[in-house]
């Protein structure tokens, strides 16, 4: 939403209009009538105006219920998704993926980041020297944040699994963090990373547990002082395995955390320590490093 000022209230009901009653000399009562009537019907044509706007954004943006698609859902958060300071799931994930990548030589390679978001890896990735970048995501919202970060950047907006600009093993590494759970068919789009990937590429997943998301787990921020959460769908990690294997993956690596000790302080600062004690020994995030060894079956 825009600041109130962008609605117009110091054009008309500000610094100008008391200018003007002053310059005039009057300060009687009687005087002051006619202009604070002026003043009351400017202040409600504009709470009109702002109570239409408002309506017509929440219709726009699907916004009515409390969880949202992933498309509708970045739209918004994309304003604010990168300023989440202490954000537990970011943090996790930032540790995770950077133990993930550590020893994969990128330098003059082919990356492709599918639900790249504003581009939160893109610092470490080019600074491993790839050829070339290449990020899709189903929020514009998201890609213009990431191409403020990075002009140059190669962006698609992408309405489906199957990564159509990209011919066939032509990527050296495909990156997906934090987005595999907002996908319903799962099989389609590993098959598709599959066939982009050249022989002995590399794979980068992570997102949150489906323990985690069993158990109630949810992606979601605030708008307005209300909590808005994103659609997820649960894939278990040994569907995903399945899925990898068949598509011709190898797993090299995988990693997990859970909620425990370590991540206390996280809700302790959100003043939702009854929520650290629900998900207390629950799974959280999970990663996992894969290589494409063949042809999918």
């Amino acid at each position: 939403m825009l600041p109130p000022s962008s609605y117009g209230y110091g054009s008309e009901c500000g610094p100008v209009a008391k200018k003007t009653l002053l310059n005039n000399g009057n300060t009687t009562g009687s005087a002051e009538i006619p202009y604070l009537l002026k003043v009351a019907a400017i202040f409600s044509r504009r709470l009109n105006i702002m109570h239409t706007i408002f309506k017509n954004f929440l219709r726009r943006t699907g916004i009515t219920q409390s969880t949202l698609n992933a498309e509708q859902a970045y739209e918004i958060w994309s304003a604010s998704y990168d300023k989440q300071r202490g954000n537990l799931m970011l943090d996790l994930d930032e540790t995770i993926f950077s133990n993930l990548i550590g020893n994969i030589d990128l330098k003059n390679k082919v990356v492709v980041d599918i639900g790249c978001g504003t581009g939160r890896h893109w610092q470490k990735i080019y600074r491993k020297n790839p050829s070339l970048v290449m990020g899709f995501d189903v929020s514009g919202a998201m890609l213009e944040r990431l191409k403020n970060k990075f002009p140059k950047a190669i962006t698609i907006k992408t309405t489906d699994n199957l990564l159509k600009p990209v011919p066939d093993s032509s990527v050296d590494c495909v990156i997906s963090t934090l987005t595999i759970a907002h996908i319903r068919n799962v099989g389609e789009a590993i098959n598709a990373w599959s066939r982009v990937l050249k022989i002995e590429g590399d794979l980068i997943i992570t997102d949150f547990h489906p323990s985690m998301l069993g158990k109630g787990g949810k992606r979601s921020f605030n708008l307005e002082g209300r909590s808005l959460s994103v659609r997820n769908f649960t894939h278990s990690i040994e569907k995903l395995k399945n899925a990898f294997y068949k598509a011709g993956f190898l797993l090299i690596k995988e990693e997990e955390r859970t909620v425990n000790e370590e991540v206390r302080s996280y809700y302790q600062t959100q003043n939702a320590l009854p929520v650290y004690e629900r998900f207390k020994g629950v799974p959280v995030i999970f990663g996992l490093h894969l290589k494409k060894t063949g042809a999918a079956e």
